[in-house]
């Protein structure tokens, strides 16, 4: 699966979101100011369609778009690389990471243990 880039991945966080859509439909719920351009935003999701992430029903010369994987898919394929690549594929790096970046909450840690003790 060929990595995303981040305008794409904002198109696809959209499309997730919406199931299906017209360029219009993306373009409205994307939440940035000054919304793209209507071409930015066509070009990005035909490179997505090319890269197999997107697929189209075609009416006329209007095209409405919707994902060709799932967001879960994308998550997990996305998620092994980083952990891998930053974490050596370690739980208790990745853990240790969000400890000291005070990423994890106390309820957060009791929640870990107690996945913990029912997976053991």
């Amino acid at each position: 699966m060929e990595e995303l880039t981040r305008s794409e991945e904002r198109v696809m966080q959209v499309l997730w979101k919406l199931q299906s859509a017209f360029v219009k439909d993306i373009i409205e719920a994307l939440d940035e100011e000054p919304k793209p351009p209507y071409n930015t935003i066509s070009s990005t999701v035909r490179l997505l369609e090319k890269k197999g992430y997107v697929s189209y029903k075609a009416y006329g010369k209007t095209y409405e778009y919707f994902p060709a994987i799932s967001k879960a898919a994308y998550t997990k394929t996305t998620f092994s690389k980083m952990f891998a690549g930053y974490f050596d594929s370690s739980p208790a790096s990745l853990l240790s990471f969000m400890v000291k970046e005070e990423q994890l909450s106390e309820q957060d840690v009791e929640n870990l243990k107690a996945l913990i003790k029912k997976k053991s």
